[in-house]
């Protein structure tokens, strides 16, 4: 068995068949989950409902993971479309965020010194 084939291989853990292209896909979905803890955090440190830039940032990248899944592995149309649809409004968003330096939101300023 050569390298590349080592790479592709699958193994069970804990009973489930994992692979490369399943640690992919469950990666995907790590990041965007951990979108809504950085959104929490953010509000109560804010003491109000706020979308920190870091939300934008996990979606995107969490997006990108799960929709190489899904079309490339999986091949998988709902899949796809469920994470494409999205994708061009947490890249405008974070377009946003690097093309205007001041913040606009109070999510995106510094923490005050306390």
């Amino acid at each position: 068995m050569n390298s590349f084939q080592f790479f592709f291989a699958e193994t069970q853990v804990f009973g489930i068949v994992m692979h490369p292209w399943k640690i992919v896909g469950l990666t995907g979905s790590l990041v965007f989950g951990i979108r809504f803890l950085i959104q929490w955090i953010a509000s109560e440190r804010a003491k109000k409902s706020v979308i920190p830039f870091g939300f934008w940032e996990c979606s995107a990248i969490g997006s990108l993971l799960t929709l190489s899944y899904f079309a490339i592995y999986q091949r998988d149309s709902v899949g796809v479309i469920m994470t494409a649809m999205p994708l061009p409004i947490y890249l405008r968003n974070i377009y946003f965020r690097y093309t205007h330096k001041t913040p606009k939101h109070p999510g995106n300023e510094p923490r005050p010194p306390e």
